[in-house]
């Protein structure tokens, strides 16, 4: 075995990679003034098992084991989150002794991801009920679903909303890397882009969904209805006086309760889409309407109910939408 080892190194050239590595490594490393201390972070292959026993844990007949009987459901949820909490806190410790070496901040990353991840564990059972609500959401606005069972083991979008319901609450108790990792697991499997920092409220259903992006600071009423390829984007980046980008502000659409959102519109900056509107196929987007409104694609053509009709050009220069 070693001799095949040897013939094939010397065959490809192996070692003269990995000596090219090593000192690219090298160089990295001493560049961030980290050569001492490699950065060790979560997992992304750990953290989508997390998210795998997690769901098993809340929908445990339908994503857990089909053949549970009433008495063992209690001791099956038990143990799986034992072992999905224990796990979770583990990547979470990683990230905070990260962001304390990359900050030269001084905590105890200990006992802060035991917080986070108790606190986690708390907010379980009100993510199981606004995942109910989204689940009849999408069960309710499709007709082809047959029933809610087949939504939560069949639907894209079902997913992806799973997977940034719980990222969002580990965004919010001070797990941003791990949040984002969580959602970017549902992005590569899905096509759904949500960012965990992103506020969305109860019965919220991505129909079909590939291409759907939603921005960090991006917020989202009650029983909004998106379809594929919409972007809530922001309009442009603001930088500081160095030219450095400026992080958090608000800078992605404000859409308010019972809003419908068809195919590939795109909706960028900081508007408000008022509550009750309808968002046509295609529409480019980057002023505010008011409830009500019906934005078609001509023109960006907007019709109220009660003011007659308004028109408004889309402006052809409008830059390119950028949505990180």
């Amino acid at each position: 075995m070693n001799l095949i080892n040897s013939e094939t190194e010397t065959q490809w050239g192996v070692q003269q990679c990995v000596s090219s590595l090593r000192q690219l490594r090298h160089d990295s490393l001493e560049s961030r003034k980290r050569l001492e201390h490699p950065p060790r972070l979560p997992s992304r292959k750990i953290l989508a098992g997390i998210v795998d026993q997690l769901g098993a844990a809340l929908y445990p007949h339908r994503l857990g084991k089909h053949d549970l009987s009433p008495e063992a459901v209690d001791y099956f949820v038990g143990h799986t989150l034992s072992g999905a909490l224990s796990d979770l806190y583990q990547q979470i410790l990683l990230e905070l002794i990260f962001t304390e070496e990359q900050q030269g901040q001084t905590i105890d990353s200990v006992v802060q991801a035991q917080v986070i991840t108790h606190q986690f564990t708390e907010s379980l059972p009100g993510i199981r009920a606004l995942l109910d609500t989204d689940l009849q959401a999408a069960y309710e606005g499709d007709p082809s679903a047959h029933n809610i069972d087949e939504v939560l083991v069949c639907y894209p979008g079902l997913t992806a909303v799973v997977h940034y319901r719980l990222a969002h609450i580990l965004h919010g108790l001070g797990a941003p890397l791990v949040a984002r990792i969580i959602t970017e697991i549902a992005h590569s499997a899905t096509g759904i882009d949500i960012h965990p920092g992103a506020q969305i409220g109860e019965g919220f259903f991505i129909d079909h969904g590939t291409g759907v992006v939603i921005g960090e600071t991006a917020v989202l009423g009650k029983h909004v209805r998106l379809y594929q390829a919409v972007t809530l984007g922001a309009k442009r980046f603001t930088e500081d006086d160095n030219g450095v980008l400026v992080k958090g502000y608000p800078r992605h659409p404000i859409v308010e309760d019972n809003v419908v959102i068809y195919a590939g519109a795109t909706l960028l900056g900081r508007i408000t889409i008022g509550a009750g509107s309808v968002i046509g196929g295609n529409v480019w987007l980057t002023h505010s309407v008011p409830p009500c409104s019906r934005i078609t694609q001509a023109q960006a053509h907007q019709e109220q109910p009660t003011a007659g009709t308004l028109q408004s050009t889309a402006k052809a220069e409008e830059p390119r939408p950028e949505i990180n």
